[in-house]
């Protein structure tokens, strides 16, 4: 009886550390640092979402994405991010990069076939393609391009918006960011802004 009461005890005492442990790390701690990022920077705690205007309905700001996550481009006027295994493409909820090492045939045959696809789009020898513009990035959700992917892309672009190449090259430049730290990385371009201040500049 003495050990079935001890029993009942020592399981009391967990059940009590448990609901503690929950109620402290499942619960007020969530909600304290939830709370203390959203006076902080309360941007980055909603998400870094990307609103722009409403349009001739409303002026209620919409969001269109977000400055974290990469997004697919289903429209040949404007800049196309690179490619992503995540999922169907930039899929948030499936981040994975394609796992092929680089002597993989499928890997070697899907860059291919992207060479050729983005020589024909762009008009420009496959061997003109950059590296980015056909390898996924190891988190498939990568928001950024290279100079060289958005610089081979600027004469369709502008081409199909009614633009100067020299207008759409100085949006290139307007939404580049230098090296993380100035010593990591390399100079990258924002996509989905720079897809934005495209279609503000042509009017659409």
């Amino acid at each position: 009886m003495k050990d079935l009461y001890a029993l009942f005890r020592q399981s009391l005492a967990g059940l009590r550390v448990l609901v503690a442990a929950t109620l402290l790390l499942g619960v007020a701690y969530p909600v304290v640092v939830y709370g203390a990022a959203a006076v902080a920077s309360p941007w980055k705690s909603h998400g870094s979402l990307v609103t722009v205007t409403g349009g001739h309905t409303t002026d209620a700001d919409k969001a269109v994405g977000s400055a974290l996550l990469g997004q697919t481009v289903d429209d040949d006027a404007l800049f196309q991010d690179r490619p992503s295994a995540a999922g169907d493409g930039y899929d948030p909820l499936n981040s994975y990069g394609s796992n092929y090492g680089p002597e993989d045939p499928d890997l070697i045959a899907a860059i291919k076939e992207r060479q050729a696809e983005i020589a024909e789009r762009e008009g420009v020898d496959p061997a003109d393609v950059p590296p980015d513009a056909v390898t996924a990035s190891g988190s498939g959700l990568d928001p950024d391009i290279s100079e060289a992917y958005a610089a081979l892309q600027v004469p369709r672009v502008a081409r199909a918006n009614g633009l100067t190449e020299a207008a759409v090259r100085h949006l290139v430049a307007e939404h580049t960011s230098g090296r993380t730290w100035g010593v990591l990385g390399e100079p990258r371009v924002d996509v989905l802004e720079l897809n934005i201040a495209v279609q503000v500049l042509a009017g659409s």
